[in-house]
């Protein structure tokens, strides 16, 4: 990824990371972590290596919850941090941060606090994604898990304080090119493999089987459509901010029309009395107005993308279900 430069189009980037390969216990931990925690979300630090454009989760650990006071908590938060990291050094584990997982609400997680976790994250460690488990999908007999990190562009934009309207323009980029989903694999060892094949029950139904079968999908999809519709209210408000910046530009240009019309004839009648005329410029009187970021209205957009995704999806198996209970009944089974 690139971002823009002058006079061209942007040069593409080489990815860095293209796949992330997790092991079987980390998966079970950050599970474990997020459903004890509910409804509180909740993060952690992933370990591992990175092989290539391959990046392998082989350990994590949870952070601890946060205390009241701000600075305490980031203070205590660091010290844990650094303790686990000399803890598993002396037992020779994995001990290389490559990024950080967290939970999620109902796929709410694209937000200003993730982006600049992710720009901190990249100031040392270039290939750093982010986890994110959803407990509350997941209980819906589908695991809802994703790896995600930022364009590289969108860094370069960021890290440059250019992420107005122009400036995404420039550098090409629209509001589905600031996160990039990676696809995960889970990897087990051929102990764990051998383990879970001879502890393996008779073939029955489990209750992730149950769970898929559930027709009760209307508190998922209310739950999903109201939060569309208070992301709707969010982006009108955004929408509202760039309109106002629209109008104080237009306000100040046609003030400054009337300001240098009038001096113009000032300085008209100062040439004809003989004086020097007066500049047409005044820094100080009208200085530009910033343009406002449009970060916030790009993560509102993303955000209202992944409840339409999960309103589609959830639609759809429940027209399957609908129509599988109905063969079903006229099967007599």
């Amino acid at each position: 990824m690139a971002s823009a430069h002058e006079g061209g189009a942007p040069k593409p980037h080489k990815e860095l990371v293209k796949t992330v390969q997790l092991e079987g216990q980390v998966l079970l931990k950050i599970i474990q972590h997020c459903n004890e925690a509910l409804p509180q979300l909740v993060t952690g630090q992933l370990l591992g290596l990175d092989v290539g454009q391959q990046l392998e989760v082989t350990d994590c650990f949870a952070f601890p919850a946060a205390v009241a006071e701000e600075d305490e908590a980031e203070s205590a938060g660091a010290n844990y941090q650094l303790e686990m990291m000399r803890c598993l050094r002396e037992v020779n584990v994995d001990n290389n941060t490559v990024g950080w997982y967290q939970s999620a609400n109902m796929g709410t997680f694209q937000t200003v606090e993730l982006i600049e976790t992710f720009i901190n994250y990249h100031e040392n460690i270039k290939k750093c994604v982010c986890i994110i488990y959803d407990p509350q999908r997941s209980s819906r007999g589908n695991l809802a898990l994703k790896a995600i990190r930022l364009k590289d562009s969108f860094i370069e934009l960021s890290k440059e304080q250019k992420l107005t309207l122009k400036g995404f323009r420039e550098a090409n980029l629209s509001w589905r090119d600031i996160f990039v989903e990676l696809p995960i694999k889970v990897r087990n060892s051929n102990l764990v493999q051998a383990l879970v094949a001879d502890l393996a029950p008779a073939p029955t139904a489990t209750q992730a089987d149950v769970d898929r079968l559930n027709l009760s999908f209307a508190p998922f999809l209310e739950r999903n459509i109201q939060s569309l519709v208070e992301c709707v209210d969010d982006i009108v408000q955004e929408q509202q901010k760039v309109t106002m910046y629209h109008k104080n530009v237009a306000r100040q240009q046609q003030a400054y029309a009337q300001w240098l019309q009038k001096r113009r004839q000032e300085n008209t009648q100062r040439l004809q009395d003989n004086l020097e005329a007066l500049p047409e410029e005044d820094p100080t009187l009208f200085k530009p107005i910033p343009e406002p970021s449009m970060l916030d209205n790009y993560l509102i957009t993303n955000q209202i993308a992944t409840y339409c995704d999960q309103v589609n999806s959830a639609a759809s198996e429940a027209i399957q279900k609908l129509f599988l209970m109905e063969s079903m009944q006229k099967a007599n089974m």
